[in-house]
């Protein structure tokens, strides 16, 4: 495919740009008998790498055509591959792929599918008028986590791009009144103890911190990767131990600061421990958000960020809440 791609063809899924003119060789041959082999076919002007694939038609590993050609034709294939791999998923889209070229510099790279039997192979020289774009797409994360697409918006008239963030600014404002809605329910705490109203804002600006924190983490692990279970626990594994010690650490402080300002110990503790409650919550959910808004095919880098913090402002708050009322007896 000789067709090359621009800033339109970003989202498009990769399968629609790979080659289908490569070569396989079986893991079991000798060099010999892959260039014997080789010679009875119709070769493609240019090739790359020799994609090593088992009985099953599994891709294996890759055989560089120097490698090829300076072996001693004895040598088993499976012996002289190159057997660690980055492999393109097939669901993988053109973006997902321009990063993986620029991340590691390969020349090609194939595609699989779930069994890691070879669909096609993306080639660089496809790629050439969309690196420049990808790059700048990095630079774009910060606006898409509040709603914006930067290179949309720039393109959008008042009306259009009134419709295209509006959206998601209504997940703050949800956020907001359920906040203020849960707030009026424990008024009588906020009156008893006035010190708990004090200290709201330190708490839900730390877990919303946070919360973005595990999310920009959360979604440059989702560029170029297929989404699995596997990947969101071992994501959520990680934060986890992430998030309890930047719980323990911001909790201690705050709750520190507050016994010595009001000489209050169960108060400070309340706070405290809310705190680190919180912030192990609010990790989780920017880790678990994201993949969840991706497995239903929206863009999580502009639909996460505002449900992240909304979700994150309510659970802060319950814990903030109900933590106090039960330690001061309320």
């Amino acid at each position: 495919m000789s067709k090359k791609l621009g800033a339109d063809n970003l989202n498009e899924p990769i399968l629609d740009h790979v080659r289908f003119e490569y070569v396989t060789l079986l893991d079991t041959q000798t060099v010999g008998d892959a260039l014997s082999a080789l010679r009875s076919q119709t070769l493609a002007e240019q090739i790359i790498y020799f994609y090593v694939v088992n009985a099953d038609g599994a891709l294996m590993g890759v055989v560089p055509t120097r490698r090829l050609l300076m072996s001693p034709l004895d040598s088993k294939i499976a012996d002289i591959m190159v057997g660690k791999l980055v492999t393109v998923p097939y669901s993988a889209s053109v973006l997902d792929v321009c990063e993986l070229f620029i991340q590691h510099r390969f020349l090609s790279l194939p595609v699989v599918d779930d069994e890691r039997r070879l669909m096609g192979v993306a080639d660089v020289s496809l790629f050439t008028d969309v690196f420049d774009v990808a790059e700048r797409q990095r630079g774009e994360d910060v606006y898409q986590l509040i709603g914006i697409h930067l290179s949309s918006h720039r393109s959008l008239n008042p009306l259009q791009s009134f419709g295209e963030r509006f959206p998601w600014l209504m997940c703050n404002i949800a956020g907001g009144v359920v906040c203020a809605i849960l707030s009026s329910f424990y008024e009588s705490y906020l009156v008893e103890v006035v010190v708990l109203a004090l200290f709201i804002p330190v708490v839900l600006a730390l877990s919303e911190s946070v919360s973005i924190q595990a999310m920009t983490i959360a979604l440059e692990a989702l560029h170029g990767d297929r989404l699995d279970v596997r990947f969101v626990m071992k994501a959520l594994a990680r934060e986890f131990a992430a998030a309890f010690l930047l719980g323990a650490a911001c909790g201690g402080t705050v709750g520190t600061i507050a016994w010595l300002w009001k000489g209050q110990p169960w108060v400070a503790t309340a706070i405290g421990g809310s705190i680190a409650m919180a912030m192990v919550t609010a990790c989780l959910l920017g880790v678990a958000l994201p993949a969840l808004v991706r497995s239903f095919r929206i863009d999580p880098r502009i639909a996460a960020g505002p449900i992240v913090l909304a979700t994150a402002d309510v659970a802060t708050l319950l814990f903030y809440f109900n933590l106090a009322g039960w330690l001061l007896g309320l």
